[in-house]
């Protein structure tokens, strides 16, 4: 089942860009897509490259993982993304990669062969998915220790080998890799890579320089404003019309600033993004743990946090995250521009205080002081690529043992992503002790209506809840 932490901005705008053109494992190719083909369709129907597998076509089961690289300040940089939720018209720009494209012609490259040598496929339908995610870790500098190469492969599915061979093959892998200035030379050298990887930074570079000779404008027109897609292409394939914008990275929509104690984002930052910013990574310091718990490596790579806040999951993960960091979005309709709290824009189950024409342009935050403690909690059925039961995430400002500001919010126990206004401002002013956490269990109880569902019953869902708060004050115990 494919996470509800995904990308769908209801937005009026349409977008007047050059003729598509990208690179096409070694090829350049500018196609003429349709606006609701996939590049999954694309790779396989159109070129012919069967080696990506058509599997659940939900991001879930990573065999139609390829490789996205793209100039970011200047640098290449890789990643892997599920084809099959991937907008053809988001490829604009990149360089492709598929199977085919890391293959040697009269051998195996070094990622295959430890696949082989460590029997790491059976049947091997989920095995160029899972190539392709090896490949994409060994093109950017490996992680000093093997849990890197393991995370890599979190969005990869095998219903044969049981796993264990195929971490012995990523293992075995990573001991071949070296930390270096420039991972793409090295790969080449050692033939983890075709040659010709060594040469897409200089004809992307190029690819650039074209496209910013004719340069793209925006245009308040009719049509939806389309990102990643991580959940429309789940949900919503049939209903894609031509009328549609596709627009992924923009620089004009895709930042991460502090502005002195702010931090201010556009609407497209995927979770990726935020878990390579140094400003977040500094004032939410665990974030790359509570950022694990929310899908998996290549549908975070696509994933945006606007999206996530737009699709209205009573349950999406980063609405509960920024409910309780008190965020803000600012929503724009032509040149008019309002901004409201996070907490204020649900209505109700799937309906959001927002005009048909407004869209949101930025999303804003206190940043976390130096007193603070945040946490945030998700229990669902697998780590990774799973809808939760239930999550929570709390922010508490602390002066000594006095909690001074207080922030919750829990997913799963109501029909929208709740922040719990009562709850937190119980919290406010007390000494936290045992006793201030069992009153403040009792008044968000107060507050929520879950319902019981595939997911658990109702007491079993409030039950969730009232262990995630006291996980939450457990973790603020330990640090």
């Amino acid at each position: 089942m494919q996470i509800e932490t995904n990308l769908f901005l209801s937005l009026k705008i349409k977008l007047r860009t050059t003729a598509l053109k990208f690179i096409l494992n070694e090829q350049d190719v500018s196609p003429h897509p349709s606006a609701a083909e996939t590049l999954l369709d694309y790779v396989r129907q159109v070129r012919q490259l069967k080696g990506t597998k058509i599997g659940c076509r939900e991001g879930d089961c990573g065999a139609c993982t390829i490789l996205v690289g793209e100039l970011i300040a200047g640098q290449l940089r890789y990643r892997s993304m599920t084809s099959c939720l991937m907008p053809l018209t988001n490829a604009h720009g990149k360089h492709i990669v598929t199977i085919e494209g890391v293959n040697f012609p009269d051998k195996l490259n070094v990622v295959q062969q430890a696949m082989a040598e460590n029997g790491a496929t059976q049947c091997g339908f989920c095995t160029p998915g899972f190539v392709m995610s090896l490949s994409g870790y060994c093109l950017n500098n490996p992680s000093a220790s093997s849990d890197g190469v393991i995370a890599a492969i979190d969005g990869n599915i095998c219903r044969c080998t049981g796993y264990k061979s195929i971490e012995r093959a990523a293992i075995a892998i990573h001991k071949q890799l070296q930390i270096s200035d420039d991972p793409i030379a090295f790969v080449a050298d050692h033939e983890m890579m075709p040659a010709y990887f060594t040469n897409i930074k200089n004809r992307l570079e190029n690819l650039f320089s074209e496209q910013q000779q004719e340069a793209n404008t925006f245009e308040i027109t009719s049509g939806s404003f389309v990102g990643g897609g991580t959940d429309l292409y789940v949900q919503r394939h049939g209903e894609m019309g031509h009328d549609n914008s596709f627009l992924f990275d923009k620089p004009e929509l895709n930042f991460i600033r502090q502005e002195q104690n702010t931090c201010r984002m556009g609407p497209a930052v995927t979770i990726s993004d935020l878990r390579e910013s140094e400003i977040i990574n500094k004032y939410i310091p665990h974030f790359h743990k509570f950022s694990k718990l929310v899908s998996s490596t290549p549908i975070r790579n696509m994933a945006t946090v606007a999206g996530n806040f737009v699709n209205a999951s009573p349950i999406g993960d980063f609405s509960i995250f920024f409910l309780a960091l008190d965020a803000s979005i600012t929503l724009k309709q032509k040149s008019e521009e309002r901004t409201l709290p996070l907490r204020d824009f649900y209505k109700g189950y799937k309906q959001l205080n927002k005009e048909p024409d407004e869209y949101i342009s930025g999303i804003s935050f206190k940043l976390p002081k130096e007193n603070s403690f945040f946490n945030f909690e998700k229990v669902s059925k697998r780590t990774h690529l799973d809808i939760a039961s239930v999550n929570s995430a709390l922010y508490l400002e602390l002066n000594n043992n006095v909690i001074e500001k207080a922030g919750i919010a829990a997913g799963g126990v109501g029909p929208i992503p709740l922040y719990l206004r009562k709850t937190s401002a119980f919290l406010e002013g007390k000494i936290i002790n045992d006793t201030l956490i069992d009153e403040a269990i009792a008044v968000m109880k107060t507050e929520i209506s879950p319902i019981s569902d595939a997911r658990g019953t109702k007491e079993y869902k409030t039950l969730l809840l009232c262990q995630l708060i006291k996980a939450h004050f457990i973790n603020l115990n330990k640090r």
